[in-house]
């Protein structure tokens, strides 16, 4: 009768969820003890979060004590199901997994977080000294401007000289199939830093502006000027992500990394993609 009630106490124990704790060599023993095959105890080992580094005496402990090669094959092995990390928004170890994206380091003495940067995308183009340009017969260029609603971001940086992470699809095997997330009007997939620029935004009412080209009567030119780059230094972390410092302290204002335009003048001002912070 005891017996009996044994088996079926280690039967129950073989129908736990697989929330169970993981099993010992203890518990193994038992089980094989009890004249469970080793087909069921495998199976057991692989529903739970079973996996032990066994040493070289411990197999030959186990095995002296009746359990097969199978069967510490199984706990050498464990469940077979790969780690699986949590996304998350705001950690700040980059090398915990992200939704791709921009995000800046918020780094205080009591905390550290990462914030996202949602892209604005610019909702019309404008053009400047077009006066001059008429005036001159097109010797002084007239410049094209990115319009961007709001005059200030949803994003303060805390530092002059502030970190940031970009997390491209790559850095997540699961995103980079679907290849949607850093997809733009050309269709192309963004893969590192040196496609963007930071840039000063200029502030305006109800509005901030980024000049992305200019045309006078020798020619046009289409992107952002380089007088308008501000320099920055990136490295990567693994792959897919990037640390992204700007190379000097940044004064009080409007500031985006602005992603390649996609064809020149108004066309292209209204393609910008910026993601937008303030200091």
């Amino acid at each position: 009768m005891k017996i009996f009630l044994s088996g079926m106490m280690l039967l129950l124990a073989l129908a736990a969820p697989a929330q169970a704790e993981p099993l010992t060599t203890d518990a193994i023993i038992a089980l094989a003890n009890a004249g469970i095959g080793d087909e069921a105890i495998i199976a057991k080992i692989k529903s739970s979060d079973t996996k032990l580094e066994l040493t070289t005496d411990q197999m030959i402990e186990l095995k002296a004590k009746g359990i097969s090669s199978a069967v510490m094959a199984a706990l050498l092995e464990g469940n077979g199901r790969p780690a699986t990390s949590t996304m998350s928004m705001d950690a700040a170890d980059p090398m915990v997994p992200h939704p791709a994206g921009v995000y800046v380091l918020m780094n205080t003495a009591s905390s550290a977080r990462m914030q996202r940067i949602d892209p604005t995308m610019s909702n019309q183009a404008k053009t400047g000294g077009i006066l001059g340009y008429a005036f001159t017969g097109g010797i002084a260029s007239m410049s094209i401007k990115a319009a961007i609603q709001n005059e200030t971001a949803k994003v303060r940086a805390i530092s002059r000289r502030p970190v940031f992470y970009f997390f491209f699809d790559e850095s997540n095997p699961d995103t980079a199939r679907q290849m949607t997330s850093w997809a733009a009007g050309t269709a192309a997939t963004v893969t590192s830093p040196a496609e963007f620029t930071l840039i000063k935004l200029l502030k305006k009412q109800g509005r901030r502006e980024a000049r992305v080209g200019s045309i006078n009567v020798v020619g046009a030119k289409a992107g952002v000027m380089d007088k308008d780059r501000i320099p920055f230094e990136y490295e990567m972390v693994r792959q897919g992500v990037f640390r992204v410092i700007p190379s000097a302290d940044l004064d009080d204002g409007e500031y985006g990394f602005i992603y390649a335009i996609a064809g020149g003048g108004t066309a292209g001002a209204m393609t910008a993609r910026v993601f937008d912070f303030s200091i």
